[in-house]
């Protein structure tokens, strides 16, 4: 079994999260009245074996997931990426606003270009106003499928969790195990204009578990103490599915989504789509039960295409009084929880509706009240012509594509926060993106007879500090489907959803505006939409894209440009030294 630290082998892994854990009492002084944190991620080859398959993959330094990132609200992280294998690299730090530090966000082409073998990067940048559990991930193509770990935010030194003190922290993190490269399973599906493969099975901790054949000794395992209380930090990492988790005869408490606490809330399952995360407590039962549990998650379904239909599972025991032996307890009943369908999109609603912020005076929701710029977009699939004259794999022989608001974004050969800084945007990126679809239709009815999409490199503008109110439109042009959205350098409040078209007239009568709930990624509904808003309060070029990464190559994403303030503390400084060149 494996053991419940995030990376194999076990003895490296508690050596290296005693290690990480002694840098919150590292005495260099931060700007935002914290510590500065000094990390290196040296990306390397590595040979991991799951599911009776080995293969060379990239990761950090060596591990896979990625070592976890331990910090407080106010702390300075210093991050020297060096990259030592051929793919060019570039590591996001999802959730974090990068206020004022936009050249630390990560995107690929958006406010980077990436690392290129040899050479190395520092991602300097301070934790301001946030605490909780968010993610870092490598945001090029497709390897944040093995590059990727926890980023814990821990409260400032004597702040207390507006909950009770849980007896040990623990970090899930759910992933995607693929047999072969990712990189070659993308680029033949850009080429073949197809969906791409499938992986061969969802991972908790890097961990597949023992219901795939070959894979009993790769299982995450959790023991706990009868009577205390865990907080369970969950992330979704998986590249294209959300899930569903639960642990047998155990019920959890929401307490926390994408590092802003919610007002708690009893669950027995929960919802986590890829780019959220979710804090639970976990109260273990009072005495010893004589019982093991799984702890599960599989997807939940909303697309057309083909998924990976399948079950990952951990274990969660308890310690065993003095006069249990191992042979007794392996004799123990083992019980599995119940799942909602596939496909059931009313549960996933109802859990959705449940998300409230605290919205108390030490954690206000600040809500914009009145909104300066409205915005409707619509996201969903299409398709491209074939690029030559043989057929291609997508539907009636196109090419799959995907797009906001009918532009499906085209990936631009130098970075954009570099164009617009130095005012070099011409050839590379056009300030058009347009504020609502060009072509009204039925989104949610019967698809329309031309589903081809428009192609641009297109950017939306917002002055300093605009208010913003955007309503996101699932399309049904090759099926409604639930798209994940993540607005980088922002969170946002979600302030109405809803199934069908979106009505402007009778919609925002509903909305709520005293305690939504924040968030940096949210799901679009299948066949139905959802409004957001926030503060355009963080000068920068900001990536918002599905985060459904198959939907996201075929261009579902689009970036939004925040002009500088007229103050100086509202302006984006200057790039570094070191930041890589194209």
């Amino acid at each position: 079994m494996a053991s419940s630290t995030l990376s194999p082998p076990p003895l490296i892994s508690v050596i290296f999260s005693l290690l990480t854990l002694s840098l919150l009492y590292w005495p260099a002084l931060a700007k935002g009245g914290g510590v500065t944190r000094h990390y290196t991620f040296e990306i390397k080859l590595q040979n991991v074996t799951r599911l009776c398959h080995t293969k060379s993959m990239v990761t950090v330094n060596g591990k896979f997931p990625g070592p976890r990132i331990v910090a407080r609200e106010g702390d300075r992280l210093l991050v020297k990426v060096i990259n030592y294998v051929q793919n060019n690299i570039s590591i996001h730090w999802h959730g974090i606003r990068q206020l004022r530090s936009g050249w630390a966000d990560g995107p690929a082409y958006i406010t980077q270009c990436p690392i290129p073998n040899g050479q190395s990067y520092v991602y300097n940048f301070t934790i301001i106003g946030q605490r909780g559990t968010l993610f870092w991930h490598a945001h090029i193509s497709w390897l944040r499928s093995t590059v990727y770990g926890p980023l814990l935010i821990l409260p400032k030194r004597n702040i207390s969790y507006p909950f009770i003190k849980p007896y040990k922290e623990v970090p899930i993190i759910f992933g995607e195990w693929f047999n072969t490269d990712t990189e070659a399973i993308i680029s033949q599906a850009l080429q073949t204009g197809g969906g791409p493969n499938v992986s061969d099975a969802y991972t908790i901790n890097g961990f597949p578990g023992p219901l795939y054949n070959c894979s009993s000794q790769d299982t995450f395992k959790l023991e706990v103490k009868p009577g205390k209380t865990y907080l369970l930090r969950l992330v979704n990492a998986a590249l294209n599915d959300e899930l569903f988790f639960s642990i047998a005869n155990h019920t959890l408490t929401v307490v926390e989504a994408d590092a802003v606490y919610v007002k708690p809330f009893e669950t027995e399952t929960l919802v986590i789509a890829p780019g959220q995360t979710t804090n639970v407590l976990l109260k273990a039962k009072p005495k010893f039960p004589a019982a093991t549990f799984l702890m599960m998650a599989r997807p939940y379904v909303t697309g057309l295409g083909t998924f990976d239909n399948s079950t990952v599972a951990g274990i969660l025991e308890y310690e065993a009084p003095p006069h249990h032996s191992a042979m007794s307890i392996k004799k123990f009943p083992l019980f599995r929880p119940t799942f909602p369908s596939l496909n059931d999109t009313s549960f996933v609603t109802n859990f959705t509706n449940k998300l409230r912020s605290l919205a108390s005076a030490d954690f206000p929701a600040k809500v914009p009240q009145k909104v300066d710029k409205h915005f409707f977009f619509t996201v969903g699939l299409g398709t491209s012509p074939c690029d030559n004259i043989q057929t291609c794999q997508g539907p009636n022989g196109t090419k799959f594509a995907a797009s906001v608001n009918n532009i499906s974004f085209v990936q631009p050969n130098t970075a954009l926060l570099q164009a617009h800084f130095f005012g070099q945007s011409n050839g590379v990126y056009a300030s058009d993106f347009p504020v609502n679809p060009t072509h009204w239709f039925n989104y949610t009815g019967n698809s329309p007879n031309n589903t081809m999409v428009g192609n641009g490199t297109k950017v939306m503008v917002l002055p300093f500090n605009t208010s913003v109110e955007l309503v996101m439109q699932d399309t049904s042009i090759l099926g409604a489907e639930s798209h994940p959205l993540h607005l980088h350098g922002f969170n946002f409040f979600v302030v109405g959803q809803g199934f069908g078209n979106y009505d402007r007239n009778e919609d925002p009568k509903k909305f709520n505006l005293i305690d939504p709930v924040e968030r940096n990624t949210v799901g679009v509904p299948s066949g139905g939409w959802v409004a957001i808003r926030f503060l355009a309060d963080n000068p920068g070029v900001w990536f918002m894209h599905c985060h459904l990464e198959v939907h996201t190559s075929w261009g579902l994403k689009m970036a939004w440009l925040v002009l500088d303030g007229k103050l100086p503390d509202q302006k984006l400084p200057g790039p570094p030294a070191d930041l890589p060149k194209c």
